[in-house]
């Protein structure tokens, strides 16, 4: 693998780690800390679960304004790669302390920002960067860091969980704060090959 593209594949390793970890927790850490039920039968469980929907539904929403308007922007002002890294920082660590439903709406508008730069910059960056005789072999190789990291948390998060911390699933965004920000150290290294 080019340099770029092995500094990259790090940056999208703990990227979609953390995204995975979200899509898998996210219900039981709102339901269980912001509505206060672990029951799935109880109304309070399946209110939080309707507003995990509408979480989600915020987080793709911004996503989509955000490649359009924020991420150009940002890019021309401080670089793909910074602007990747300062993505990188938005979100997930508020799963962890807050406790108002109305105020992981801003988590996720940190998280939609992120989302669309996810989708975005790396393959920006690596299309720049790669010989283009063999763009589509290396875009397809750059996909399994994709896959990995979710095959990874799929198989050890659970047990890490029981392991360490029984029945308290917010610390799985803990996990997803910490693998963003690596991603986004991380990121910084991606500067030196550019």
């Amino acid at each position: 693998m080019p340099p770029v593209m092995k500094r990259l594949a790090l940056v999208q390793f703990f990227s979609w780690s953390a995204l995975f970890i979200m899509w898998i927790n996210t219900t039981p850490v709102v339901t269980q800390y912001v509505f206060g039920s672990t029951d799935t039968a109880s109304a309070a469980y399946n209110e939080g679960a309707n507003w995990v929907n509408l979480l989600f539904t915020v987080y793709n929403g911004v996503a989509a304004v955000a490649a359009l308007a924020i991420l150009p922007w940002l890019s021309r002002a401080v670089g793909q790669v910074m602007t990747h890294s300062i993505c990188l920082t938005l979100g997930f660590l508020m799963f962890f302390v807050v406790r108002d439903a109305q105020a992981l709406l801003l988590a996720e508008i940190g998280i939609g920002i992120a989302w669309a730069s996810i989708l975005a910059m790396p393959y920006a960056i690596l299309a720049s960067n790669l010989p283009q005789a063999k763009l589509g072999i290396y875009m397809g190789l750059f996909n399994i860091f994709i896959v990995v990291p979710q095959l990874l948390v799929a198989t050890a998060m659970g047990s890490l969980m029981k392991a360490f911390f029984p029945g308290e699933p917010v610390w799985t965004m803990l996990f997803a704060a910490a693998a963003w920000i690596v991603a986004a150290i991380a990121m910084l290294r991606v500067r030196a090959a550019v």
